[in-house]
């Protein structure tokens, strides 16, 4: 952990035993944060605690999560894709909700939630896919026009419907996702 002010490191964490792949903080708790590894882990981490690392169990133990992304207004949900290119949305509490869908065909690189009210999850891959689900973890939106690995996503900021992703074939896209619109018939334009 770094203080930013001060440019210092001010604790350092041990829990992986290989490299650590992903890191999201809590949208609500300071002392919160998760971690993904290429050891296959997934770890909860509380700043707060004397042991601070437990370990969550993911859907296929053999399967490494390769990014993690905490819910913006559940501080109790996040999602997590892997290697086999599933997306994962869930519950931190004990007997939680798991929601499990097969997005992509290769390994997942990124995941975004939207500033929406009710948020947005944005999922891109190795297979060069784009695609959107919503509060009901249902596909709305797919694209596959980047020609090589799906790098990079966001959200344009205050709701917007705007998408934008970047990829190995050196194009950045702006996705139009309609809430309204089917996964078929949503619109996209390039920059």
């Amino acid at each position: 952990m770094w203080d930013l002010a001060q440019q210092t490191v001010v604790s350092t964490y041990m829990g992986h035993s290989s490299s650590v792949t992903c890191v999201s903080c809590s949208p609500t708790e300071e002392a919160l944060f998760l971690s993904s590894g290429q050891d296959g882990r997934l770890l909860l981490w509380d700043k707060r605690k004397p042991k601070p690392a437990s370990r969550l169990e993911v859907v296929t133990p053999s399967c490494r999560p390769t990014y993690i992304a905490w819910h913006p207004q559940q501080s109790n949900t996040f999602a997590y894709g892997d290697e086999l290119g599933r997306v994962t949305l869930r519950e931190l509490q004990e007997g939680g909700s798991t929601q499990t869908l097969n997005a992509h065909n290769r390994r997942v690189s990124g995941l975004a939630f939207s500033t929406h009210s009710v948020p947005l999850l944005a999922s891109i891959s190795d297979d060069c896919s784009v695609i959107v689900l919503d509060s009901e973890f249902s596909e709305i939106f797919r694209d596959r026009r980047h020609q090589d690995f799906v790098r990079s996503a966001c959200w344009a900021p205050g709701g917007s419907d705007t998408l934008t992703t970047a990829g190995w074939d050196h194009q950045v896209l702006h996705h139009n996702v309609g809430q309204t619109q089917s996964a078929l018939t949503a619109s996209t334009s390039p920059t």
